[in-house]
Parts: C-alpha cells; sequence; structure tokens
C-alpha cells in the first residue's frame, strides 16, 4: 500500500483502489488534488495495474471541494488555478489510461465528487449514495469534467437542471437518468466493484483503453472521420498479443 496524506492507494491483482481519505466529507483542498494527480499518474504508467477502483472513506463519497479553506486563501485566484490544474490532469489521465476506471460511489457525491462520479468508466452506487453538483449554490461554476461528462449522460435538459436547481439525486434516480450503471446495497458495494475490476483485470486491457478513447470523441466527430479512426484503431490493436489469442 502507496500511503498519501489524503488518499489511499493499493494494489492487488492487478487492481488499483484510491480511496479518497479525508473524512468524514473527503472534501478536495490543494494537496488531496495533487495526489490524486500523482495516483492517477502512476495507475496510468503502471502496466501491471489493469482495472482501477476509486471510492471514499467513511460515509460519504466526496463532499466537493473545500470550501473553508477556498475562503480563508491569501489568493483565491492562484489557489483554484493550482486546484483545478491538477484536479484536470487526474481526470485527463485516468481517461486516456487503459485500464477501466470503475467508481464505487459509497455515500453523498457532490460538487467535484459529482465530477469525479461521472468521469469513471463505469460507475457503481450505494443505496444510500447521493448526487448533487452544489456549486452554483456557493456562487462557482463546475469544474472537474461535469459540463463534458453529464451532458453525454443524462442529456442537455437535465444537466441545465441539475446545475441551475443543485437538485439532489437518489441513487435510485441517479440510475434511472443514466448518471450510474448500477445501484448496489451498502454493505456490498466495495465487493461488487472490485469483483467487476478483477473480471476487467483478466481482459484485454489495450484493446480496453482503444475503446474507452473511440467512446470518448465519438460525438465530436462525423461518421466517416469515426470509422476511419476505428479502423486505424482496429489494425493497431490487431498488432497486440491479446488480439492474437483473442
Amino acid at each position: 500500500m502507496t500511503n498519501y496524506e489524503f488518499l489511499q492507494l493499493s494494489v492487488e491483482e492487478g487492481v488499483a483502489t484510491i480511496v479518497l481519505n479525508r473524512p468524514p466529507a473527503n472534501a478536495l483542498n490543494a494537496q488531496m488534488t495533487y495526489e490524486l494527480f500523482q495516483a492517477a499518474v502512476h495507475c496510468s504508467a503502471t502496466p501491471a495495474i489493469r482495472a482501477v477502483v476509486l471510492t471514499g472513506a467513511g460515509k460519504l463519497f466526496c463532499a466537493g471541494g473545500d470550501l473553508p479553506e477556498f475562503a480563508a486563501a491569501d489568493n483565491l485566484d492562484a489557489h483554484l488555478k493550482v486546484m483545478t490544474t491538477h484536479l484536470h490532469a487526474a481526470v485527463s489521465r485516468f481517461a486516456r489510461m487503459d485500464a477501466p476506471l470503475i467508481g464505487a460511489i459509497n455515500g453523498t457525491a457532490g460538487g467535484a465528487g459529482f465530477s469525479l462520479a461521472c468521469a469513471c468508466d463505469v460507475t457503481l452506487a450505494a443505496e444510500s449514495a447521493k448526487f448533487t453538483l452544489a456549486y452554483t449554490a456557493a456562487g462557482l461554476t463546475p469544474d472537474g469534467s461535469s459540463t463534458y461528462h453529464l451532458p453525454r449522460l443524462v442529456g442537455l435538459r437535465r444537466a441545465v437542471e441539475l446545475a441551475l436547481t443543485n437538485r439532489r439525486l437518489s441513487a435510485a434516480e441517479a440510475l434511472e437518468w443514466g448518471l450510474v450503471n448500477r445501484v448496489v446495497p451498502d454493505d456490498q458495494l466495495l465487493a461488487e466493484a472490485h469483483k467487476l475490476a478483477r473480471q476487467l483485470a483478466q481482459g484485454p486491457t489495450a484493446a480496453f483503453g482503444a475503446t474507452k478513447r473511440l467512446l470518448a470523441n465519438a460525438l465530436n466527430e462525423s461518421l466517416e472521420t469515426q470509422m476511419e479512426n476505428e479502423a486505424q484503431s482496429i489494425i493497431a490493436i490487431g498488432k497486440t498479443a491479446d488480439a492474437q489469442e483473442g
């Protein structure tokens, strides 16, 4: 296990588990976003890591940014620039790594916690989990990729509603809206997330990564360009040992 100040990172059987570890709220401060970036780089740069589980310590997944730290900052402009730089770099590394990222949302996901839940490749939620953007309630705008991922997951109309009203979704509502893939009993969340992670860790990691990248670009390309991207990708992946075995 690699210990950070506000994260826990452990690896077992090809599965890395990242725990946001700043209870009770697991609110993101500057150090925590930097550590999340470090963890994302480590996972993306370690071939032995073939799947990643992201969860929170205690009863909350992540309540978002540490607003008291924001208020106490001598220079909020500089503080937010540092935090968003590291948070966004972490999200980018997770999105572009081959290993699938599985979110295990164990409680409230608010603000940046909501954004991280959206950024996972597959997201499982505990029955007690709640989801709220919460940014505009603090007079702020969303970050952490939520304005990219949320409209793609739930549609623009619903994304606007969530952003402007800060409506809180239950886990069941999040499932109905397409924000999460599955809802499981609280006491089974981590077991189910790790079961899925171990299954994916046995799969063709390079093909998973290439598929993630194709899907991430799909809504930004024309039909012909996307099909050419598919052709180039399957040709490249066809040369790998995983494809030859498959």
